[in-house]
């Protein structure tokens, strides 16, 4: 037996092509993938950045939502129809950090999706372990987004943000709207600072407070909002030295930065603004279960606005246009692969049918 899967082969090449399909094996699950989101992380192996990690032809994607198709032996809890996501983490449990309770951050991980098969295909066989259950009342478009939420909410969870609190998010890609919603439901006082119009206006459509950098002093702006005070948190999601720099001098005394965007080279930071206002710096890289619960629930009640927030599908066969429309910028914010001809695509996003004349 055999199925569709979309296929990176190497820098800025994605085809789609038949892959084999076996049965579950022990504590596996087969589950047909209904819609695939398309992440920065993706992107970055898509323009061959990762290509010592990743081993060619690699069926990526890893924000998904689908059903059970088979279960394996010794599978218990699940059935076929069973609507899931996936926590596309697999550790080894033996390594340091395994070993301390950090399973997450797993010193030999393996990310489905990038060090395994990932999500872009009609049949997907990954660990049951893996599974998170969806209410049967959630549309499986808007289940794709699980998993981006997911991060947003460990990130927030690692900032400690408590209700009331001054937070600025730098960067309004889908990560940083997501952390803005994320924060704000956590009874935070939020502003994103974001370079794209396109971007600031969906922000603000959903009534966020945005700043655009290039036209407004931004750590002016937050000296008058805090009455000198500075920021509590600030989450760096923009990737770039401006960002860096911004999301720094925000702070206030013994303010948090929260470092969420993937830097591919080293950043100058600035020190001495640390130890002159005893700022401290966490990372936040993926989840755990506990997120990924909240996250569901955050979907599932409309805080997170995934119908908002999903700019364009299109099919499995034409995955390759995914990655271009992510690549465009602007005037996208995530894009979903459909992997099932069957999945409800009707809720008035950007269809392959219409991709060509949205983006004039």
């Amino acid at each position: 037996m055999s199925a569709l899967a979309a296929r990176y082969l190497g820098a800025r090449t994605v085809d789609t092509g038949s892959v084999p399909v076996a049965p579950p094996g022990p504590g596996k699950v087969q589950l047909a993938p209904a819609y695939v989101g398309v992440c920065g992380t993706d992107l970055h192996i898509f323009h061959g950045h990762m290509d010592g990690r990743v081993t060619r032809p690699a069926v990526l994607g890893h924000e998904m939502s689908g059903r059970v198709t088979a279960v394996g032996p010794g599978v218990e809890g699940w059935k076929a129809g069973d609507a899931v996501t996936v926590m596309p983490l697999a550790w080894d449990g033996t390594c340091a950090a395994c070993r301390a309770g950090n399973q997450h951050v797993c010193q030999n991980l393996d990310f489905i999706g990038i060090d395994s098969p990932g999500a872009m295909q009609q049949r997907w066989t990954v660990p049951a372990s893996t599974l998170v259950r969806l209410p049967e009342a959630l549309r499986l478009d808007h289940a794709a987004l699980v998993e981006p939420t997911a991060v947003a909410v460990h990130d927030v969870r690692r900032a400690a943000v408590r209700p009331g609190e001054r937070v600025v998010v730098v960067g309004g890609g889908p990560v940083g709207i997501l952390i803005a919603l994320v924060a704000r439901a956590a009874g935070a006082d939020v502003r994103l600072t974001e370079l794209s119009a396109h971007r600031r206006a969906l922000a603000g459509e959903l009534g966020i407070d945005v700043w655009d950098p290039a036209a407004d002093d931004v750590p002016a702006l937050v000296e008058r909002w805090t009455a000198g005070a500075g920021a509590g948190v600030a989450f760096e999601v923009s990737g770039a030295q401006a960002g860096v720099d911004t999301a720094v001098e925000v702070l206030g005394v013994r303010g948090r930065l929260c470092q969420v965007a993937i830097h591919p080279t080293p950043r100058a930071v600035n020190l001495h603004r640390f130890f002159w206002r005893e700022l401290v710096l966490v990372g936040a890289r993926l989840y755990d279960r506990s997120d990924f619960t909240r996250a569901v629930a955050l979907v599932a009640d409309g805080t997170v606005p995934a119908d908002r927030l999903i700019s364009r599908v299109v099919p499995l066969a034409d995955a390759a246009s995914a990655f271009g429309a992510l690549e465009s910028g602007d005037d996208v914010m995530k894009v979903l692969v459909r992997c099932d001809g069957t999945a409800d695509d009707t809720a008035g996003h950007t269809t392959d049918d219409t991709a060509a004349e949205a983006a004039e």
